[in-house]
């Protein structure tokens, strides 16, 4: 199981930590700050430079926590809050299939994981944290808590409000 975990953290953590260095940096053929804000704008967010910014910032480091296994629940916050977010204000018009279900599925890895723990092989557990940040109490809390912030700045968005 440690090696399975080990494994989930990687591949999730390696996929955010690209998608955020796509928005801050422009690497993988992103878009940098200017073509997320750019982006961000389109979608309707009021201060898209500052969301820009957030979004991919929260990706990078939550992949960069989740990878190394480090505050498991903060980087499931992280990253069920910003795919929250791309669910309601980009994909969700699409439908299930060939629309919402790979945010949807990545949302659920990462409070499943919170859920879980990141498992033996994780500096959650080397520092000796995983026994007591782990279980359905901080995953509820995690996602409780990415549900309000994405409430928050999805209602901001379409008030028109936050500039």
């Amino acid at each position: 199981m440690a090696y399975g975990l080990l494994m989930l953290r990687i591949v999730v953590g390696v996929i955010f930590v690209g998608h955020g260095a796509q928005k801050l940096f422009g690497s993988f053929n992103g878009g940098g700050p200017e073509g997320t804000t750019q982006f961000f704008a389109t979608v309707g967010y009021r201060r898209p430079a500052l969301m820009a910014v957030v979004a991919g910032l929260a990706e990078f480091v939550g992949g960069l926590l989740l990878i190394s296994g480090l505050l498991t629940p903060l980087a499931s916050l992280l990253i069920a809050t910003v795919m929250l977010n791309a669910i309601v204000t980009v994909v969700l018009p699409k439908g299930f299939l060939g629309g919402w279900e790979f945010e949807f599925m990545l949302l659920t890895v990462v409070i499943a994981l919170a859920a879980t723990g990141p498992g033996r092989i994780s500096l959650d557990r080397a520092i000796g944290w995983s026994d007591n940040i782990t279980g359905i109490a901080w995953a509820s809390a995690a996602l409780g808590t990415a549900i309000v912030i994405s409430v928050v700045t999805t209602t901001l968005r379409w008030l028109g409000l936050g500039s």
